[in-house]
C-alpha cells in the first residue's frame, strides 16, 4: 500500500504537472491566438489607410509638380524679361522722343494758337474802331444837317 500511496502520489504530481503545463500551454496558444488577431486588425486597418496613404501620396506629387512648374514659370519669365529689357529700353527712348515732338508740336500750335486769337482781336479792336470812325462822319453830317434844319426853321421864324 505504501507503494500505492507513494504511486499515487506520484501521479497527482505528475497530473499536477501535466495539467499545469497543458494550462501554460492553453495560456500560451491563447496568447498566440491573441497576438494573431491584433496583427490581423492591424493589418487590416493598414489596407484600410492605403487608399488614404496612396491618395496623399498623389496630392504630394501634385503640389511638388505644381510647385516644380511655377519655379520654372518665374524663372522662363525672368529670361524673358532679360531677353525684352534692350527692346523695352529702345521703346522707352522711342516713346520718350515721340512725346517730346508730340510736345513741342503742342507747345507751336499753342502759340499759332494764341497768335491767331491775338490777331483776330486786333482785328476785332479795328473794326471796332473803323466804325466809330464811320460813325463820327455821320454823326457830325447828322449834327450838320440838324443845324441845318433848325437854322433854316429858325430863319422863317426871323422873316416873319
Amino acid at each position: 500500500m505504501d507503494k500505492l500511496r507513494e504511486f499515487g502520489r506520484k501521479a497527482l504530481f505528475y497530473v499536477r504537472v501535466l495539467s499545469g503545463y497543458e494550462e501554460r500551454r492553453i495560456r500560451s496558444y491563447r496568447l498566440q491566438i491573441e497576438k494573431r488577431l491584433q496583427q490581423a486588425q492591424a493589418r487590416k486597418a493598414a489596407l484600410r489607410n492605403i487608399p488614404e496613404q496612396i491618395v496623399l501620396q498623389e496630392v504630394r506629387k501634385m503640389v511638388e509638380d505644381m510647385q516644380a512648374l511655377n519655379q520654372r514659370l518665374e524663372e522662363t519669365e525672368a529670361a524673358i524679361n532679360e531677353i525684352f529689357k534692350p527692346i523695352d529700353k529702345e521703346a522707352e527712348m522711342i516713346m520718350k522722343i515721340q512725346l517730346d515732338g508730340e510736345e513741342k508740336t503742342m507747345k507751336q500750335m499753342m502759340a499759332l494758337q494764341s497768335q491767331a486769337l491775338f490777331e483776330k482781336m486786333e482785328a476785332a479792336e479795328k473794326m471796332e474802331a473803323a466804325k466809330k470812325m464811320e460813325n463820327i462822319p455821320q454823326l457830325d453830317a447828322n449834327q450838320s444837317n440838324q443845324d441845318a434844319t433848325t437854322s433854316s426853321s429858325s430863319q422863317p421864324a426871323q422873316t416873319r
